[in-house]
């Protein structure tokens, strides 16, 4: 049997950027990527603490240091600069292997987005 379980999660960054003349997707900085397991073009969901909005989109590598967390195309309406998100990515695996699968996550600062 095959389940979803959380994989990566960088739990709490503030939106530093909505480009709704983009594409799509989510920028995010690349020492968080690094430091959750996530690579580009990963699916993501994003889930909005402040107005509760979810979507799911992919990732495209921000520059490194820099603290970027930017909603791109018409992912940049269901966000403001200055909300609060969480960012989740999923895996399937074996039943069995998902029992002691330990997931990435991390809790960078908020305020900057950065690593502590």
């Amino acid at each position: 049997m095959q389940i979803e379980v959380c994989k990566s999660k960088i739990h709490k960054v503030t939106v530093t950027e909505a480009n709704l003349q983009y594409v799509g997707s989510i920028t995010i900085d690349e020492d968080l990527m690094d430091a959750a397991n996530l690579i580009e073009n990963e699916k993501v969901q994003v889930v909005n603490i402040n107005n509760g909005e979810r979507l799911e989109t992919y990732v495209i590598k921000g520059e490194r240091g820099k603290g970027t967390i930017c909603l791109n195309g018409p992912a940049a309406r269901k966000a403001a600069v200055g909300d609060v998100v969480i960012i989740i990515s999923y895996a399937r695996m074996d039943f069995e292997e998902a029992k002691s699968f330990k997931p990435f996550i991390i809790f960078p600062d908020v305020e900057t987005n950065r690593l502590v």
